[in-house]
């Protein structure tokens, strides 16, 4: 399964946008209003939870400064990634775009589409405010 989100212009240079994503603990600034838990476990890994849901951890996998930023699932019973596409668009601009990927049978894909695809358009709406 892969979603993409909208993409989102960040009024920074991709160079501070991908160092503002390289942080873990900065992705507790771009969850939805429904988080329940956020916790930095180490400087490339968190854990968080939104209401409902179960919690899930994060580690950085991968970074490619200044455009790529890999995020994949650490432990747990579902394997997937979220990546941080980030393109220039200036000196002072930048684009945003995020990829979720995961392989899943069709029962557990037709219920995490939905709340995963808001959650990935959230973490985007929040970044021109935040970043």
């Amino acid at each position: 399964m892969k979603l993409q989100s909208p993409k989102t212009t960040v009024h920074k240079s991709a160079q501070d946008t991908f160092n503002f994503l390289s942080e873990v603990k900065n992705f507790e600034k771009l969850m939805p209003e429904t988080i329940s838990k956020f916790e930095v476990l180490d400087e490339d890994k968190f854990l968080f939870a939104l209401k409902g849901m179960p919690e899930i951890v994060l580690k950085k996998k991968e970074a490619i400064a200044p455009n790529k930023i890999v995020l994949g699932a650490a432990g747990g019973k579902l394997d997937f990634s979220l990546t941080a596409h980030i393109a220039k668009i200036s000196e002072e601009k930048s684009e945003v775009e995020l990829l979720f990927e995961g392989e899943f049978n069709a029962m557990m894909a037709m219920m995490i589409k939905g709340p995963i695809n808001k959650f990935i358009e959230t973490l985007v709406t929040n970044m021109p405010a935040n970043v």
